[in-house]
């Protein structure tokens, strides 16, 4: 059966100038070896020293799978030029005319996918090998897609920001929605319904067991440049506030394109 091999850790650390957008780098290896996102280019040499760990380079890489078209989760893809990524055909149209408000899809989003010399269009139902497939869960961006994966531990979702944190699995709520709301909220519920396992975009994998979220790993995170004692430094540990963007209510898939 394919295996999951975490090669980056999401992690949820933000602060109040702006956002460090560490994102899970997924690594799914039956048939083939699948990647799902690649990260920003501030993890770029983390990303390549984890595939060196484990005796890979950039072109032992299959097929790669891009979650959704932000930029924290896709600037990594010209690592896998040789191989095709495989993207949801509502993604690749947004990021050529994202949203004015949309941070997280700059203007040059559209350029930077289309850099990929072999890009599949692929769709709710893909099967990527047996026991890897796709499912289309829109909301927290219009083609988000998450991988589902038969593992011995059972069945594995891979969501990319269709759950950014473990603790969204509790809530329901996405807490950055750039689409729609109310099929971020079902995209949540039917992972969370389907999933034995959950590989969430910035945090580590995580069940649910009696209404209580269980880590598989214990958080591994070491932060420099600043201590507690530094004049101007604090520390807060609180959920993230529910934000929606501006505008988000003029959006259709008809305006895509």
């Amino acid at each position: 059966m394919p295996k999951i091999d975490v090669l980056l850790n999401g992690s949820p650390l933000r602060t109040t100038e702006g956002v460090v957008g560490f994102c899970s780098v997924v690594l799914i290896e039956g048939q083939k070896r699948t990647l799902v996102d690649v990260g920003h280019v501030g993890r770029r040499t983390a990303l390549q020293e984890a595939l060196e760990q484990r005796g890979l380079t950039p072109q032992d890489i299959d097929v790669t799978i891009m979650s959704h078209a932000h930029w924290d989760h896709s600037q990594n893809y010209d690592l896998f030029t040789h191989a095709p990524m495989l993207v949801h055909p509502y993604e690749r149209k947004y990021a050529h005319h994202p949203h004015a408000n949309d941070w997280a899809t700059p203007a040059w989003t559209g350029a930077m996918i289309e850099f990929q010399p072999d890009i599949q269009e692929v769709d709710e139902g893909y099967e990527v090998e047996p026991g890897v497939r796709l499912l289309h869960t829109p909301g927290h961006s219009p083609g988000s897609l998450s991988v589902m994966v038969e593992t011995d531990d059972g069945l594995c979702a891979v969501t990319g920001d269709v759950l950014h944190y473990a603790n969204v699995a509790l809530t329901r709520r996405n807490p950055l929605v750039f689409w729609n709301e109310n099929e971020a909220t079902q995209s949540i519920d039917r992972l969370v319904g389907e999933a034995d396992l959950i590989y969430p975009g910035h945090d580590r994998p995580f069940r649910v067991v009696n209404g209580e979220i269980e880590y598989l790993v214990p958080m591994n995170l070491t932060i420099t440049g600043v201590s507690p004692d530094d004049p101007g430094v604090s520390f807060e540990n609180g959920p993230r506030p529910v934000w929606i963007m501006p505008g988000i209510e003029k959006q259709t898939i008809e305006s895509l394109g």
